[in-house]
């Protein structure tokens, strides 16, 4: 059996321009990365910003287990289907970050016959976007350094500076570190720390900004450091958001590149759903909803943590409204969640089933509150029973959901026709009556008590005593925020090994901060890490490059 990377490796791909043209984007409004990618200008986004906008799409999972979803498979599997029932579709997608990729995670291209081309480029440094996000984060850790330095005119407070450096590679070495060691010229000794790229809140600024002014603007307001009155110091204020805005400006222009069956793909920004919001950019999601019928996107992790970012902080903040929901599962990953281990999820089990469907069916019910319909999806594997695939449709059904079995990795769109055709049913019916799941003006407090209690099964929230001092000062500072909830991607719970639906825990914050420039307060939860580390066999020790300069290994 052929693998991911060898499928997309054989594809014959179209040149980005004929891909470009079937959406009605001509070459003069392309900025070519090669043969096989692009970015969109601004002056072809401009020209469309009235025409009307096409159904949006989410695509989302059950909680991630080692037994593999194939949300991101599903998502590619759908637009491929659309296209070949004659539709204007195109998908919508993160940049793979380069942390899960030499990690444990692998890249973020799909699999099999539902894939994104060029994948080992995508997976890679694509068209240079996170680089130049490390480097405007990076610009502002030095200019705040620097600033000190030269005489901290601004009062800062070194025991109270909130930005960190940032890289996009898991390094825990780089969590907590000091800087300005050596000479006086050195700079001025303090703690220290990073954050991987795709959890920065650069990156939060990125996928969230309208466009390069909104982008500035955000950028300006970006809480950088307190004063020594407990006043925020902002990017402004160190004089760095010009700079910033000047390293992100090729990279806020989202990429057009295609799927193994040409399908466009518009592929842009790529935050992490543990710890940070998760989802593509508003510009690539709003740039396809002017140039299709259909969009179809996804969020990252479980709908614990993706779909709530997607409606609670994307769809909020830019006026997005979806028409229908996609929930992936797969048997092997309910069995999991039922107790069976990763070595014995290929055999048959009923009775794990049986336990393990709840995770589902809680999902359901917090999709559902959301006012849309579902579809629940069953990415196939061969050692699926007919038992088991029957189950868990009756399960669906009773809640109320449409269901399909989709072979999207096996056949490509091929496998996901009859997702297509019931997703196209639902849009026909207009459905959807979508709502938030908290009001804009709720205190911050009772936004994440909110989340925890509704959609996790939290009987309640423990807050440090640092958390509840940040929550103060944020609500005497006033505003109205979403919250962006840190936590395990593993479980509902802040504690990954308790699988299936658990109910009567405590949610634990450990601290919370305010990131003004994207416009959200950031709840810690548990034990979750910003910076990743790697594990004991990273993926990095299997992908290498033969003597034709072929990558191998990328998954």
């Amino acid at each position: 059996m052929k693998s991911d990377i060898d499928i997309a490796q054989s594809t014959e791909m179209m040149h980005i321009r004929d891909v470009a043209a079937s959406l009605g984007i001509s070459e003069d409004d392309l900025e070519l990365y090669g043969k096989y990618k692009a970015k969109i200008s601004d002056e072809f986004i401009k020209s469309i910003k009235d025409r009307p906008d096409g159904k949006l799409v989410l695509v989302t999972a059950i909680n991630p287990t080692p037994a593999g979803e194939g949300k991101t498979t599903q998502t590619i599997g759908i637009g491929e289907a659309m296209g070949r029932l004659g539709k204007k579709a195109v998908i919508a997608l993160r940049e793979p970050s380069l942390g899960p990729c030499f990690g444990i995670k692998g890249g973020a291209a799909g699999g099999g016959m539902a894939q994104v081309v060029p994948m080992e480029e995508l997976n890679l440094h694509f068209t240079g976007d996170f680089h130049a996000i490390t480097s405007a984060n990076n610009l502002c850790a030095a200019m705040l350094d620097n600033h000190i330095q030269q005489g901290n005119e601004l009062r800062i407070d070194t025991r109270r500076i909130v930005l960190k450096r940032c890289l996009d590679i898991n390094d825990r070495a780089l969590r907590n570190v000091v800087v300005g060691l050596g000479s006086k010229a050195d700079g001025f000794v303090r703690e220290d720390h990073f954050t991987i790229t795709v959890a920065s809140e650069v990156m939060a600024v990125f996928c969230l900004a309208t466009d390069i002014r909104d982008l500035k603007r955000r950028l300006e307001r970006m809480i950088v450091a307190y004063d020594l009155d407990g006043k925020p110091v902002t990017a402004e204020d160190i004089k760095a958001a010009g700079a910033m805005t000047a390293l992100l400006k090729d990279a806020v222009k989202p990429n057009l590149i295609q799927t193994i069956e040409h399908t466009p793909v518009i592929v842009h920004g790529g935050p992490f759903a543990n710890i940070a919001h998760g989802c593509n950019s508003v510009i690539a999601t709003r740039t396809a909803l002017k140039l299709a019928d259909i969009v179809i996107t996804e969020a990252g992790f479980g709908a614990d943590l993706g779909a709530e970012k997607f409606f609670d902080i994307k769809c909020r903040k830019a006026g997005l409204r979806p028409s229908a929901v996609v929930l992936v599962a797969t048997i092997r990953a309910l069995k999991y969640n039922g107790g069976v281990s990763r070595e014995d999820l290929s055999g048959p089990d009923m009775e794990a089933l049986k336990r393990g469907i709840a995770n589902l069916g809680r999902h359901i019910d917090n999709l559902k509150g959301y006012g849309l319909p579902v579809i629940v999806t069953l990415n196939a594997f061969v050692s699926d029973t007919e038992e088991e695939r029957a189950y868990v449709e009756e399960y669906a059904r009773e809640k109320g959901c449409e269901f399909s079995y989709s072979r999207a990795w096996e056949k490509g769109g091929e496998g996901a026709l009859d997702l297509a055709e019931k997703i196209l049913d639902i849009l026909s019916k207009d459905r959807a009556d979508f709502r938030y799941l908290y009001p804009d003006d709720m205190p911050v407090r009772e936004k994440i008590e909110t989340v925890a209690c509704r959609i996790y099964g939290a009987s309640g929230v423990e807050f440090s005593s640092k958390a509840l001092a940040e929550l103060k000062n944020i609500e005497e500072a006033g505003g109205d925020y979403p919250v962006c909830m840190a936590k395990t991607q593993y479980s509902f719970s802040d504690d990954p090994t308790l699988l299936g639906a658990p109910e009567g825990f405590t949610l634990k914050v450990r601290d919370v901060y305010l990131s003004r420039g994207a416009g959200f307060v950031v709840a810690l939860t548990g034990d979750i890490m910003t910076m990743p580390g790697l594990s004991k066999h990273p993926a990095a020790y299997d992908i290498d490059v033969d003597d034709n300069g072929k990558i191998r290994g990328l998954f």
